[in-house]
């Protein structure tokens, strides 16, 4: 017996697709004989003692809410015709199954979303009404997916909420007073979520600081994984205690499994468990983290201001004006300040109006849910985590994948999400996401969903850049800066902004600090202040590699047989090399000594890369690699004695030349970030601002 076939069909209605078989594709050559999952073709020239061996069974089945179909052989001949009814199977199925998008429904608010949802999405409203404040995370959910498609729909005519007053006609009045009249605040925050771990800091050093949240403060839509080295970096910059570190730790476990399906692939291609102890083994409670920011913000002489809307900011010669808009009394409001931080994540329209058409490049639309008890006892060890998952193939044009964290308890987080191109016909939808979720859960982890007690939803638009330099995206402006998601200068791989966040969390602050105590807050000067990092840049093509491109069929197991490459390779090395891979120290002779590796081991891998990448973006990632080995190179030069001298002429030639300061201090971050030694600091943050408006 030989399996000849093997297909993903994009519906999850394996009924229709089976009696589509059985009553209405035409073979073209032999007998079909209905099975209860599909038919047997026969060849009709052979008596029927060899009947049998000469038949070509097809049949379908249903996993992750999709239909497979695979056809085997039972001889090794082939069957009269293979070949040709083979290809026409294949052609009439991708025609009366082709891929489809679904539009979320236009919605009455004034109507329960519950009740407008539950046509289309059953699951998902049914158990959204069983959590805590279910329907207004739903709709906060819808709200997320609209403004994510309006985003990706419109990238070169995205909404306005940036003006330049003086310049452009507008406000010109207004503009004329503004040097009379002394800002409000240093730094205004837009995002209360990121935004109040890097507000809390600058508020710590003396700036005057506004954190501004469209959600009630402290509620989340997503948990925080990361691993103790670098959630320490919290305390030794002075925001947390250890105390204060040690009781927002939910869990730690003692390993995760990073593990993807293969039955389907050749055994070549199949990869062991790669264990990742302090890959993302830390679960933080992190609305009390938010929660001891707050109140270290306050205490320092912030103000937060929460369940309020960002509408648009005019920006003038010496000071930013913001409006918002109260959400709970619909009243619009206007504040000022020196410098706006863009904190908003994917959903931030300010993203969208900088970077026009390539906001971002690519996003992981991801859903899931903190379930506080209800597995059975077996189900699942607390000890233990699910960085990177598999059960299935390509799902409906998508390859998803698992994350699970034990927290408090029996407390469970577990995501599914998926990468994906940035499509305007296929934005990437959380409500479908949701759908598979709660039908596909039982298939992941063995679980009655009814005795589940759900305590929270998780979700939302993690977003992806593939930068070609460190100035191929637009992070900044005049009096303003993004951070976090809304930045996305983050790890395409494994991490979200949080864990960008935290590990240039120094960098960012030391940065942005010097640019304050000097007033540099020209685009030009900002626009240094970011993220970014070579050796994560180059990363991107692999997750383009995971990314099945809209509208196409692929190979069904070809995404998890890229993934079993690499992991497999991983898995094979001593264990600080996956750690410093997966957490971006991954240095450049590391990187193509395990790149030539996997070519070694799947020569087809750079020709499964060039057809889902394209010829267009396999020419920009090579400017990507130039870059990072010119970058290698600069680091090897200066690494080791740069630092010191930067020490050396700090106190002359910061007073004198700050923005050749400011140039200078970004450099040593670009160069030495992300290595996988540590490294001697060069400023300290525990100076004192100089203030001046």
């Amino acid at each position: 017996m030989k399996e000849i076939l093997y297909l993903e069909i994009p519906t999850p209605d394996s009924g229709a697709v089976r009696d589509w078989l059985q009553a209405d594709f035409a073979p073209g050559y032999g007998e079909k004989l209905p099975t209860p999952d599909g038919f047997r073709l026969r060849n009709p020239l052979v008596s029927e003692t060899e009947s049998l061996a000469n038949e070509l069974s097809v049949f379908v089945w249903s996993v992750q809410r999709t239909t497979y179909l695979k056809v085997f052989r039972w001889a090794n001949q082939s069957f009269a015709n293979e070949g040709q009814i083979l290809q026409r199977l294949t052609t009439a199925i991708r025609s009366r199954f082709s891929h489809q998008y679904p539009e979320p429904p236009k919605i009455d608010p004034q109507k329960s979303i519950f009740a407008e949802l539950e046509p289309y999405y059953p699951l998902t409203v049914k158990y959204f009404q069983k959590m805590p404040n279910g329907e207004y995370d739903l709709k906060r959910a819808y709200w997320w997916e609209q403004r994510w498609r309006e985003g990706v729909r419109n990238p070169q005519q995205p909404r306005q909420v940036l003006f330049t007053w003086g310049r452009d006609g507008e406000k010109e009045n207004k503009a004329s007073l503004a040097s009379e009249v002394s800002p409000t605040y240093d730094i205004i925050y837009i995002g209360g979520a990121l935004g109040s771990i890097h507000a809390a800091l600058m508020a710590k050093l003396g700036y005057k600081v506004l954190l501004i949240e469209r959600l009630p403060f402290g509620r989340m839509n997503r948990e925080w994984n990361i691993s103790r080295d670098e959630i320490q970096t919290l305390v030794n910059l002075g925001l947390l205690t250890t105390a204060e570190l040690e009781s927002i730790i939910a869990r730690e476990y003692k390993d995760g499994f990073n593990k993807f399906f293969d039955a389907n692939n050749p055994p070549h291609l199949k990869a062991p468990i790669l264990y990742t102890p302090t890959v993302l083994n830390i679960a933080l409670d992190s609305e009390k983290l938010l929660r001891i920011c707050g109140e270290k913000l306050q205490a320092a002489g912030g103000d937060i201001w929460d369940e309020t809307e960002f509408i648009r900011a005019g920006i003038s010669k010496t000071q930013i004006y913001v409006t918002v808009k109260r959400l709970s009394t619909e009243k619009e409001q206007e504040i000022s300040g020196r410098l706006l931080i863009d904190a908003m994540g994917t959903a931030s329209p300010i993203a969208w109006q900088l970077n026009g058409g390539r906001a971002f490049d690519s996003v992981c639309p991801t859903v899931g849910a903190v379930i506080d008890r209800g597995f059975a006892p077996g189900v699942w060890d607390a000890q233990y985590g699910d960085v990177l998952y598999s059960h299935g193939d390509i799902s409906r044009g998508r390859q998803l994948i698992w994350e699970l964290f034990p927290g408090v308890g029996e407390e469970l987080t577990i995501y599914l999400f998926h990468y994906h191109e940035v499509n305007g016909k296929n934005p990437g939808s959380l409500l479908e996401m949701y759908e598979d979720f709660f039908t596909i859960l039982p298939e992941y982890r063995r679980c009655d969903l009814d005795k589940l007690v759900w305590k929270k939803p998780t979700f939302g638009y993690i977003p992806g850049h593939f930068s070609v330099s460190s100035s191929d995206r637009t992070i900044a402006f005049d009096r303003l800066i993004a951070i976090g998601d809304a930045a996305s200068l983050q790890s395409p791989l494994v991490f979200t902004g949080f864990g960008s966040l935290v590990r240039n969390l120094e960098r960012l602050t030391t940065l942005l600090n010097t640019a304050l105590k000097h007033d540099l807050l020209s685009f030009q000067h900002l626009n240094k202040i970011r993220a970014y990092q070579s050796n994560v840049s180059v990363t991107w093509l692999f997750s383009k590699g995971m990314m099945v491109p809209t509208g196409k069929f692929i190979p069904s197991q070809r995404v998890n047989a890229m993934l079993n490459t690499f992991f497999g390779l991983l898995a094979d090395e001593p264990p600080e090399v996956a750690d410093n891979f997966i957490k971006d120290r991954c240095d450049w002779f590391t990187f193509n000594r395990l790149a030539l590796k996997a070519a070694r081991k799947n020569p087809a891998l750079l020709i499964w890369i060039w057809q889902m990448a394209g010829f267009r973006d396999l020419v920009r990632w090579l400017g990507n690699y130039f870059n990072f080995g010119r970058h290698a190179f600069v680091s090897a030069l200066l690494g080791k004695w740069f630092p010191q001298f930067l020490k050396s002429i700090q106190a002359w030639l910061e007073p004198r030349y700050p923005g050749l300061w400011l140039n200078l201090l970004a450099t040593n971050y670009a160069i030495s970030t992300g290595k996988p030694r540590l490294r001697e600091q060069v400023v300290t943050l525990n100076q004192k601002p100089v203030i001046s408006h």
